[in-house]
């Protein structure tokens, strides 16, 4: 599974659970996310390079927790570490946002850890503000929700 191939380092895991995850964890969220894909028109989709190397995804879902933006659509991103720092996070969030404003989607959602300063600076250039400030249930860390109006 490509995802789990290129996630593969601490950076990239750091605000996601800290450790690389396990392929059967890719494995689900691929099912979740084309089912996504086929009932709404739009999913976490991967991400390729100039060359056809899969570099990360981008993307939309509902979001997947039982608490925060309960019934919302949450965009998000996530790139393999050699990958950083080039724009594509971005340039493919953008596109997103054009995919679920033709799918009718009235507003979005950001859900990042506040110390996650590369992706905060993403929601900014994307015109995303700050909405809620928030502790995680389990990781018991400040969560920043921001929130677009499409």
């Amino acid at each position: 599974m490509a995802w789990h191939r290129v996630f593969d380092h601490p950076d990239v895991m750091e605000f996601h659970g800290g450790r690389p995850a396990e392929l059967s964890v890719y494995e689900e969220l691929t099912a979740r996310q084309r089912r996504h894909d086929a009932e709404r028109g739009f999913c976490l989709w991967t991400m390729l390079d100039d060359s056809d190397r899969v570099i990360g995804f981008t993307g939309a879902q509902p979001w997947p927790q039982d608490w925060g933006p309960k019934g919302e659509i949450e965009i998000g991103w996530r790139l393999g570490r050699e990958f950083w720092g080039r724009g594509y996070a971005t340039a493919a969030a953008e596109a997103t946002l054009e995919r679920v404003r033709a799918a009718g989607v009235p507003s979005v959602v950001a859900m990042v850890l506040a110390r996650n300063t590369r992706s905060i600076a993403v929601t900014k250039r994307l015109g995303m503000h700050l909405a809620e400030v928030f502790t995680t249930p389990t990781r018991k860390e400040e969560g920043h929700c921001y929130r677009l109006i499409l």
